[in-house]
């Protein structure tokens, strides 16, 4: 049953809700429940999962737009929804404050965990860091000094397939969590900034982001100081990474684009400590301001262009040698309709096991031809996943495609999941 409450006043975004089990198989007849409490709406939605495990995406109420492109705003750009997850035999989720930004579509994502009693998940998303005041970072040097005896320093820069998460401050008791690190970055990304902002803009961002992180997996930054953890999210030592929170579509599509890449300087091997800051509470001479590369994106300023108008005209995109976790390399161009050999073979292979998971994708031979059959499962995974529905197996595909893959055959089973 679907129950809808329209206000055509408002502004609307979009949210779906993504349910599998702890071993990333869709979870079917799922009910959601979407709850406004703020405003005294009560429940606005009553939803249930399809064979991929996705419920109906749905139109909610949220602010102007104008509000989340204005950094003299005071007013919370979004607005914020409850979920209530059920599922028999598994335990209940709640999820409160989910994030809906006008113009966007958010994505949450669940895992279920099965029942062993009356158990509840309560997960609580706290404040977007543009609008509540969190600690500003405390400056580092961009640059590790690697050299000191019994350093621990990677031999050249790999995408991680995890990164452990010590969600609080380095010394803190606090629960560390194995996130894939794809899904880390989109999850900071979504937290820092607001995904309504100019796609060069994000992905401006998104790279200072991802840069920053590879400075820590590539220095192994805390394992050397007596740590098991990658990093925290202490916005004072770190970055902010939230807890089961939803991310939202356009930063989801940016970070599947350019999840290899990271900031460099010249003649120097590691990736760049790129620390920023909001630019309205607190200034970063020298480090990108986030509400001031929305202001040059709105100006049509590129990515590359906003990177080095705050850390120099030095800093150029690099791309990582490896990524970590993945049974083979991306071919290096498009396969689409006439295509033909090993690597879509490979792809073949890897999408007709996602489809005896997901069914709606159309089972398909492994025979290393790309035609109308495979353009049309591609198109269903595609679908799916939130990728553009192109029927080509583009690098954010390819790479989905394998990461999927992976998790539903468990080649990385022995990795603890937060």
């Amino acid at each position: 049953m679907l129950i809808k409450m329209q206000v055509d006043s408002q502004d609307k975004g979009e949210l779906q809700v993504n349910v599998t089990d702890m071993q990333n198989n869709p979870l079917k007849d799922v009910r959601v429940i979407i709850r406004q409490l703020e405003m005294g709406e009560g429940t606005v939605e009553t939803l249930e999962t399809d064979s991929s495990g996705q419920t109906p995406t749905v139109d909610l109420n949220a602010p102007p737009l104008a509000y989340s492109l204005d950094e003299n705003n005071e007013i919370r750009p979004y607005s914020i929804y409850d979920l209530e997850i059920d599922a028999p035999g598994y335990e209940m989720e709640n999820i409160e404050n989910v994030e809906i930004l006008p113009d966007s579509m958010a994505i949450q994502n669940v895992r279920m965990r099965k029942a062993e009693g009356d158990e509840t998940e309560n997960i609580n998303i706290p404040p977007h860091t543009l609008y509540e005041e969190y600690p500003p970072k405390i400056p580092e040097d961009e640059i590790k000094d690697v050299n000191e005896p019994g350093e621990i320093v990677l031999s050249r820069v790999v995408v991680p397939e995890y990164v452990v998460v010590h969600d609080g401050t380095p010394s803190s008791n606090a629960t560390d969590y194995y996130v894939l690190y794809r899904d880390y970055i989109k999850n900071v990304a979504s937290s820092e900034i607001y995904a309504t902002w100019p796609t060069a803009t994000i992905e401006a961002n998104v790279l200072a982001i991802m840069s920053f992180t590879m400075n820590r997996v590539y220095t192994e930054w805390y394992r050397n100081k007596g740590y098991d953890f990658t990093i925290t999210s202490s916005t004072a030592y770190d970055q902010k990474w939230i807890y089961g929170r939803n991310i939202f579509e356009s930063i989801n599509l940016v970070v599947d684009n350019i999840f290899d890449q990271y900031l460099s300087r010249p003649d120097v091997r590691q990736p760049i400590l790129t620390q920023y800051c909001d630019g309205k509470r607190v200034t970063c001479p020298n480090w990108l301001s986030q509400w001031g590369s929305c202001n040059l994106g709105e100006r049509g300023y590129s990515a590359l262009e906003i990177i080095r108008n705050y850390y120099g005209e030095d800093m150029y995109i690099n791309t990582a040698e490896q990524i970590s976790g993945i049974p083979a390399s991306w071919p290096g161009y498009n396969l689409d309709i006439g295509a033909s050999g090993q690597k879509v073979m490979q792809m073949q292979e890897q999408l007709d096991t996602i489809a005896q998971v997901y069914t709606a994708i159309p089972r398909l031979a492994a025979d290393g031809i790309y035609g109308e059959g495979t353009q049309a499962s591609v198109r269903a995974f595609q679908k799916i996943f939130d990728l553009p529905q192109t029927g080509v197996v583009d690098f954010a595909t390819w790479y989905t495609i394998s990461q999927i893959y992976v998790g539903i055959t468990r080649i990385a089973e022995g990795i603890p999941r937060g």
